[in-house]
């Protein structure tokens, strides 16, 4: 929970005008009127409130922005947020014919009284500029770890990290929000778990892992609640990934009365119609038996046999590649489910079966087999990537081999060429072998190929934050206390510095 008693006072200070356009000897709209912050509201927790801005004529405003002033010394970029006036508009800040908008404003700075820019663009392209000040309290995390950074290696000015901003997916309370320079800019209430959560167009959705419903919520805190429109699942659990057109969901499910453990990945919208679904009992029994192997041996309903932890969709050849932390990662055909390609350990039990070793990549030397792994991704030069945590299945039938362990684990990427079965480990970043983070986990890389490293649960008790350089130079490295994979089981960059509001 947090405690704080916010007192957010508006200054209409540094007041403006820049006349960018204009129509002939007509005067810039940005000079027709006295643009003016009228007052300010808090928000749920100290990283959201709202500014009432008026002075002007709305209808002639195009786009309303704003930044949030860094503290002294700070190396991430200013968090600046640009919504268009028809965004304003759906969302219900502005209202047709109104004299006053209601501002959203997040990723302020807890325990500050935050200088907020506000930038209004018009239509003639001139800009009118005021300034707001938003005084806020302290936050309480709901998980106290986030209140216990450890900055092992800070980061410094012109480092050419690609991102500025993290959003940690927490198994207690609500996402956090971090940024580079170990300050934490946003968290919202009302969210008991949060490690389901699939991010797009600015919304969250955050799964339960209890039941199947979720809720799209906001950075600017508002919630709608949903749930999943299946008389088959039970709950999330794990990832939630970009889909072909929606949200590529991990469940476990009940089907004709019998329970399947974490087995089923669904494509779901924001509204919870569910858009395609790839039941890996069903899909892998039906290949088996073809395949003329007895599937029973392999799929165990009721039992964690497959363990899916990350599936993302692949659009140059319409497929879901998914990851089976027990086994292998697996591609499949989106429209039919057909299985195309398995890349994974062959000292494990599946490889034991003719029917999945035909499917399988051989790996070209000096590669390494993917263990246990999460998180994965497709980077931008087409290659998967993915976190290899390096440790071996625990739910192989007695007396099955259970595949390879590592005592570190690594980040990977791999080129897969499917016509001839191969597949080449093209990068590789071991940390020098330094950390161990058997579960959870992820990588994400970002535009300039740049990359966010997360070790969930390095070296079994804290959680291990990373910003890696294009050389593998660490730009910054974080550590928090963390009990197995609670405060930041996966994690994000995200453009708080550019987030746009269309």
């Amino acid at each position: 929970m947090q405690v704080h008693r916010p007192t957010l006072a508006a200054v209409a200070a540094a007041f403006a005008l820049t006349a960018c356009g204009g129509d002939g000897d007509s005067p810039p709209m940005a000079s027709q009127g006295a643009l003016a912050i009228q007052s300010a509201t808090p928000g749920a927790t100290p990283f959201l409130g709202s500014l009432q801005v008026n002075g002007v004529d709305w209808q002639n405003v195009t786009a309303v922005a704003y930044t949030v002033a860094n503290k002294a010394g700070a190396v991430s970029k200013p968090v600046q947020v640009r919504y268009e006036a028809a965004a304003l508009l759906r969302k219900g800040y502005l209202t047709s014919g109104a004299t006053t908008l209601r501002l959203p404003v997040f990723g302020l700075y807890q325990s500050r009284a935050n200088v907020v820019r506000v930038d209004v663009t018009f239509k003639d392209g001139s800009v009118a500029t005021v300034d707001g000040q938003l005084t806020t309290g302290a936050y309480t995390p709901e998980d106290p770890s986030y209140a216990q950074l450890t900055v092992v290696k800070p980061r410094v000015a012109n480092d050419g990290l690609g991102f500025d901003f993290m959003l940690l997916k927490a198994t207690v309370g609500s996402p956090i929000v971090v940024d580079t320079d170990g300050e934490i800019r946003w968290a919202t209430t009302g969210v008991r778990y949060s490690a389901s959560l699939g991010l797009k167009d600015n919304q969250m959705l955050v799964g339960d892992d209890q039941t199947p419903t979720f809720k799209m919520v906001d950075f600017d805190g508002s919630a709608v609640a949903g749930t999943v429109k299946s008389t088959t699942v039970n709950n999330f659990h794990h990832n939630v990934d970009l889909g072909k057109t929606g949200f590529l969901a991990e469940f476990d499910t009940t089907i004709a009365g019998v329970k399947h453990v974490e087995s089923q990945v669904s494509e779901i919208d924001a509204t919870g119609a569910v858009l395609q679904e790839w039941d890996f009992a069903k899909i892998l029994s039906a290949y088996m038996t073809a395949e003329g192997d007895d599937p029973s041996l392999f799929i165990r309903p009721g039992i964690d046999w497959f363990h899916v932890n990350s599936s993302i969709y692949d659009p140059r050849d319409d497929s879901v590649i998914v990851s089976s932390r027990e086994n292998f990662v697996i591609k499949l055909d989106y429209k039919t489910g057909k299985p195309l390609w398995i890349l994974g350990d062959p000292l494990k039990y599946w490889y034991t079966f003719p029917s999945l070793r035909k499917l399988a990549l051989t790996l070209d030397a000096g590669g390494l087999y993917p263990i246990g792994q999460h998180a994965l991704s497709i980077t931008s030069d087409g290659s998967l990537m993915l976190f290899d945590n390096g440790a071996n299945s625990l739910n192989q039938p007695s007396g099955a081999p259970s595949g390879a362990t590592r005592a570190y684990s690594a980040v990977s990427k791999f080129a897969i060429d499917a016509t001839n079965r191969r597949a080449t480990m093209n990068w590789h970043f071991d940390n020098a072998k330094s950390i161990q983070s058997s579960y959870c986990s992820s990588a994400y890389e970002v535009s300039n190929k740049t990359m966010l490293v997360t070790y969930a649960i390095a070296g079994g008790n804290s959680a291990r934050l990373i910003g890696l350089g294009t050389d593998q130079k660490i730009a910054f490295d974080f550590k928090y206390p963390s009990l197995r994979c609670n405060t930041a089981w996966n994690a994000l960059p995200v453009a708080f510095d550019a987030l746009q509001y269309r």
